[in-house]
Formats: C-alpha cells, sequence, structure tokens
C-alpha cells in the first residue's frame, strides 16, 4: 500500500487541472515557449552532426576518411553519453524545485556549449588540444539536454486538459524534427552567402555563433511563463519529493514503467529517428556521392513536411491510445526499413547499383579484413584492409574470396594494384575510382534527376511517418506513466538512457559495422534489432486502451 504522501501527489495532478481550464492565449503561450526553447536547444545538438563532414578535417588531424567520420560521431555520441546525468541532476531539480527554472538552466547552458564550439581553433593551430576542447563542449550539451527533454515534455503535459495531451505534447516532438530542420536551413543559408571555400574553411563556425541569438530568443520566452500548476499545487500541499532519484526506483510499479520506457518506447522512437534524419543524411553524402547541398536540401523538405506527422499522430492518440501507433509504427519498420534505403540507393545512384550488377567486384587475398581504428591506435591495416576500406567508403560492394594473392577484380577482369596505393590513402581512393570508373562506376557527385529527387523525398517522408508513429505521443504517454512527484526524474532516466546510447551510439556503431563488413545496408540490422527488440517490450508492457492520468497501482 502506497503511503498517503504518495496518494496525494498522484491525485494533485487531476486537482490543479480541475480548479482552472487554461485560457487558449496560456496555451498557445506555453506550447509556444517550450516549442521554440526544444527547437533551439535541438539545434545547437544537431548543428554538430549537419557538418559532420567538415568537422572531421577542422578537429581531427587523419588521412583516413572513414575514421575521421567515426571519430566525429565518437564525439557526437559523448554527448549523448552524458545525457543521463543530466536526467539525473536536472531531473532531481525539476522535482525538487520546479519545472520552469530547471529548464531555463539546460537551454542557458547548452547556448553556451553550442556557440563555443565555433570559437575553437582548428586542430592545425592548437592541435590535439581541439578535439579534447569539443569533447568538453559535448559533455555540457549532453548535460543540458538530458534535462530538456522531460522539464519541456513534462510542462505542456501539466497545462494540458487530459483530452488534448497527446496534441499539445505532440508539438514537442515536432519541435525536435524542427531542430534538424533549422540546422539544415542555417547550413543552407550560410553556404548562399559564401563560397564552398570560405563556408569550408571558416563560415561553418556561424551556425554555432548563432546559438547566442536563439538562446537570448530562447530565454525570453520562456521567463514569461509561470510554474507548473501540479508542481505548485504539490508545493503547496508539501508533498514534493524528498530524493526524486531514489523514489524513481523505489516507487511500487516504477521499475516495470522504467524498463518499458527504455526498451519498449525510448528503444524504438530513438534508433527510428536517428535511422530516418542522420542515417539517410550520411548515406546519401556518403557511400552515394550525392551533392552535399542537395542532401540538405532534400532532408529540409521531408524534415518540414514530416514535422506535421508528429501532431497528426499525437491528436490521433488522444482518441485510440499511445500504444497502438508505437507498435504499428514499430512493426511497419522492421518491414520497410531495408527496401527504404534499397530505394534511396538505387534513385540517389543508379549507375553505381547498375555498375555493381554488371562488373561485380571481388577482392581476394591474405588477411583480408578492415580495422576501422588502425590509424588511431597505430596498428598496421593489412594491404588487402586498406582496399577493402577504400571500396566501403565509396559505396562500392564487394565480394570476398579467399586466396593466397591480393586480387581485386571487376567482372572476369583484374584490376591492376599500383604498390603507390598502399602508401597514400588519398592515391589509393583515385585509382581505385580510376580503375572502376571504366567499369560504369560513377563516382562523381551526383544531381538526381527531378523524379529521383521526388522519389527520394517520398521515402524520406514515409520514414517520417515512421518516426512520427513511434514518437508523436510519447511525451503524454510518458507523463501519464508516472506519478507526478518524481515525473521529472522518472521519465527522464530511462528515456535519456535509450537515447543517449542506443540511439546517440547509433551513427558510431552503425559506421564501425559498415566499416567492418564492407557492406553500406549492413548498419541498419542496429536499427532493426533494437526495434524487434523494443516491439516486444512495448506489446508486453504498455498501457491499453484510451489514454488516461496516472494510477497509483497499490492503492
Amino acid at each position: 500500500m502506497a503511503d498517503t504522501g504518495a496518494l496525494n501527489a498522484a491525485n494533485a495532478e487531476a486537482q490543479a487541472l480541475a480548479a482552472r481550464e487554461p485560457s487558449d492565449k496560456e496555451v498557445q503561450l506555453v506550447i509556444g515557449a517550450s516549442s521554440a526553447g526544444t527547437i533551439f536547444e535541438w539545434y545547437d545538438f544537431f548543428i554538430y552532426g549537419t557538418l559532420a563532414y567538415i568537422l572531421k578535417d577542422a578537429f581531427y588531424d587523419v588521412d583516413n576518411d572513414t575514421l575521421g567520420l567515426l571519430l566525429v560521431w565518437s564525439t557526437f555520441a559523448v554527448g549523448f553519453a552524458f545525457r543521463p546525468i543530466g536526467a539525473i541532476l536536472f531531473g532531481f531539480l525539476g522535482d525538487k524545485l520546479g519545472r520552469k527554472y530547471t529548464f531555463l538552466v539546460t537551454v542557458t547552458l547548452m547556448g553556451i556549449a553550442t556557440a563555443g564550439v565555433g570559437f575553437i581553433p582548428t586542430v592545425d593551430t592548437i592541435g590535439v588540444a581541439a578535439p579534447i576542447i569539443v569533447i568538453l563542449l559535448r559533455v555540457i550539451q549532453g548535460l543540458a539536454l538530458g534535462g530538456e527533454y522531460g522539464g519541456a515534455a513534462i510542462y505542456v503535459a501539466e497545462h494540458a486538459p487530459p483530452e488534448k495531451r497527446g496534441f499539445y505534447t505532440s508539438f514537442i516532438q515536432a519541435s525536435v524534427a524542427g531542430g534538424f530542420v533549422l540546422s539544415i536551413i542555417v547550413v543552407l543559408a550560410c553556404r548562399a552567402l559564401l563560397s564552398t571555400e570560405d563556408f569550408e574553411a571558416w563560415g561553418w563556425r556561424l551556425p554555432f555563433l548563432l546559438s547566442i541569438g536563439l538562446l537570448a530568443i530562447s530565454l525570453w520566452m520562456r521567463l514569461m511563463l509561470s510554474e507548473s500548476p501540479v508542481f505548485q499545487a504539490m508545493k503547496e500541499a508539501g508533498e514534493t519529493a524528498g530524493n526524486p532519484f531514489v523514489e524513481s526506483f523505489t516507487y511500487p510499479g516504477n521499475p516495470k514503467r522504467i524498463f518499458v520506457t527504455l526498451f519498449g518506447v525510448t528503444g524504438i522512437l530513438t534508433t527510428i529517428w536517428y535511422t530516418a534524419f542522420f542515417s539517410a543524411l550520411s548515406f546519401l553524402r556518403g557511400p552515394m556521392h550525392m551533392d552535399p547541398q542537395t542532401v540538405e536540401i532534400l532532408l529540409l523538405i521531408a524534415g518540414a513536411i514530416a514535422m506535421s506527422f508528429y501532431l497528426v499522430v499525437g491528436k490521433w492518440s488522444d482518441t485510440i491510445g499511445r500504444k497502438r501507433p508505437i507498435i504499428i509504427g514499430a512493426l511497419a519498420t522492421l518491414v520497410l526499413l531495408f527496401p527504404a534505403f534499397w530505394g534511396m540507393g538505387s534513385l540517389a545512384n543508379p549507375g553505381l547499383a547498375q555498375a555493381a550488377e554488371e562488373s561485380p567486384v571481388t577482392v581476394s587475398g591474405p588477411q583480408c579484413v578492415t580495422d576501422p581504428f588502425a590509424d588511431l591506435f597505430d596498428r598496421e591495416q593489412t594491404d588487402c584492409g586498406k582496399i577493402l576500406e577504400t571500396l566501403t567508403a565509396s559505396g562500392v560492394p564487394y565480394t570476398l574470396y579467399a586466396g593466397a594473392d591480393l586480387r581485386l577484380a571487376a567482372g572476369d577482369r583484374d584490376i591492376a594494384i599500383d604498390s603507390a596505393w598502399f602508401e597514400d590513402g588519398a592515391v589509393r581512393k583515385d585509382g581505385i575510382h580510376a580503375a572502376l570508373s571504366e567499369y560504369g562506376f560513377d563516382f562523381s557527385k551526383q544531381q538526381p534527376s527531378l523524379g529521383s529527387a521526388l522519389g527520394i523525398i517520398a521515402i524520406l517522408l514515409g520514414l517520417g511517418a515512421l518516426s512520427a508513429l513511434t514518437y508523436g505521443s510519447v511525451a503524454a504517454l510518458l507523463s501519464e506513466m508516472f506519478p507526478p512527484k518524481i515525473r521529472y526524474s522518472s521519465m527522464s532516466i530511462p528515456y535519456h538512457i535509450g537515447a543517449g546510447y542506443l540511439g546517440g551510439f547509433l551513427p558510431l556503431i552503425a559506421g564501425v559495422i559498415v566499416a567492418s563488413t564492407g557492406n553500406i545496408y549492413s548498419g541498419l540490422w542496429y536499427t532493426w534489432g533494437v526495434v524487434a527488440i523494443g516491439v516486444v517490450v512495448a506489446w508486453w508492457g504498455l498501457p491499453d486502451g484510451p489514454p488516461k492520468d496516472f494510477v497509483d497501482e497499490s492503492a
């Protein structure tokens, strides 16, 4: 049986919302300020990933393109690794001191850390200190983001009437995609104003420095907000949590809810989200050789349209419940994930796929294995491994055969291997590209036809719809799953462990899988596996039926 304090805290939400219906103006301000802050904060986080292909040269002194990109994704993952710590810290403060002031702190930290990246000298200027400073700033970003999502989602949920909670909170989910879209808009604007040379030399700093202005706007909007009525009611009744972190794991029924949130909700939504946006971005710009600006425009169009999908799903969940859209989206992902990327590949670079079919590349030789981190740890990559690494980075599928002598062939004809290839990665890349170009492989920057571009956008929208199904209702769902007095901590901790490790490490893990196997689609198995496990947990653990407020199971 739960104690009286716990039961009073669980009832505080209904009492607070029953006391008055928020005015339309107040609701608009709450949603607008929370969503704008979320857009700006996720913009700060995503701008790093959007510019990954430039940052690898600015902050890492490596000749291997694959290793450089993996190092950038490793630093990207560092921010996610610290999100659970931020969730614990700011979840504690949010449950003890209030929702409003906690996410004022988080957005301030995020803005300062992001702007700081724009001031860091390159590795050519200060050496190894450059990546070290970037990593420290990513740590601060991760801590801040660990407190942001829970605060914004709960703040809106605790202002919303129950019958509109899914719709109102879906603006927070759409704002996450909005941050990604804004990052692309800013990059495209900088490209339009600067030459390619200037943008890659110093113009990439401008999107980071813009965070100073975004921070000012976000703080101004959020300072106009009042505290959550639910938190105010609990505070006035003296029913706030004593130690939110400890109580999150000891409150009756919470361990199961935390487990389901981690694997059955966050594991699904976060891997689908990062696959739909970041994996697609990296896939098209990398092995498909599409022009970076064209890729950004396609992602911008698809991302902007897909933002509306989250609102539709959030509103739909107010009627049918939160569980069904998540299950539908997860099952559809298991069926459609690989076909979606196969389709994008054939549309983005049809010559590459056709050449691979007509003149399949084969490799044989001793010690034909790749070591993606060989240069980083001063290990010697084998000659065969170097060829495999270049083929993979170039998007060329190959078949590996056992053999005593090193051999590279296209179709039934051998390709002459130059000994200079093994001394210089750029020479090897140029040599292999030149040789394979004679067999129809096209390594030039791709500009898809209008029909192909529309097809890629359609596929990206399909991936966006899968993300919306598994994400659009989540803020409402998690707010309803946990007791109000420890809600900030209880939903933030598992959410950011899942988002931080299962999702945040996705680009790195998928990149290592691709680099190790040589199959540009093999990284998708990571997403497929996490979603497959998640759908089982969600089916078992999520509440069925129409939405309902938190009910103490031990009462």
